[in-house]
């Protein structure tokens, strides 16, 4: 994959729900300025994260899951004397922006409380955004031509959005024309599968054998037939 298939920026919506911390002009000049730029460092962040991970093993252990939106005030709320806000921010902008977390959203995880219960879906552009930063990453580190598993990727992303081609492309589209071009291949074959399974579809319930029999009726393999009438079942206006 080039390396001009990028996000962006990276899918640290977590992140961006904490908001600006208040604090008093005194304590902005005390402290020596960020390099926004780079974001805050690990070692930095590491001692919030330890007492995180202790606090709530469920989502910031050895397992990361997707934070749902607005868990910096949870955070704060539960704990209103462990954390401050500024550091608080830094370790959760941190997190989300780890290659672990990103997979994990890239995957179209659903969002997490604090009790590490799902409790909202993720959105269709964050899994995308993630899915190109995740295989940026992994292409820096590889020779090996990443750009076809990313667009298979998108494509499942695209089938699991539930969303027309057209209304996926609205949400994710950006200014990186390799990124664009990859989502235009991506769209090209989910529609052509899209059509594929429909017309399986209509044949299958015309047919009116089992899912086993109709795939050996079309020298089918059934647990491919079934994946397929699966998603036709889930693209279908009436489902």
């Amino acid at each position: 994959m080039n390396d001009s298939v990028t996000t962006g920026q990276p899918a640290n919506d977590a992140a961006q729900d904490a908001g600006p911390a208040p604090a008093a002009a005194a304590q902005q000049e005390a402290r020596p300025p960020r390099d926004r730029k780079r974001g805050p460092r690990a070692g930095d962040v590491q001692p919030t994260l330890e007492k995180l991970a202790a606090l709530h093993p469920q989502l910031f252990g050895a397992v990361f899951r997707p934070l749902k939106r607005g868990i910096f005030q949870d955070l704060l709320a539960a704990h209103p004397d462990a954390f401050e806000k500024e550091a608080l921010k830094d370790a959760l902008a941190f997190h989300t922006r780890s290659t672990r977390y990103l997979t994990a959203v890239a995957a179209g995880q659903q969002r997490h409380d604090l009790q590490g219960q799902a409790v909202e879906a993720m959105a269709p552009e964050h899994v995308h955004h993630a899915l190109l930063e995740v295989f940026r990453r992994r292409q820096a580190r590889s020779a090996e031509d990443l750009r076809p598993k990313l667009r298979d990727r998108i494509v499942q992303a695209v089938e699991a959005s539930g969303l027309s081609g057209e209304d996926y492309a609205q949400l994710v589209r950006g200014r990186d024309e390799a990124a664009n071009a990859l989502l235009d291949e991506a769209l090209a074959v989910a529609a052509e599968r899209r059509a594929k399974d429909e017309a399986l579809r209509r044949a299958f319930e015309a047919s009116g054998a089992s899912v086993e029999a109709f795939a050996a009726m079309y020298g089918l393999d059934p647990r491919a037939a079934a994946r397929s009438l699966e998603r036709a079942q889930r693209a279908s206006p009436a489902a």
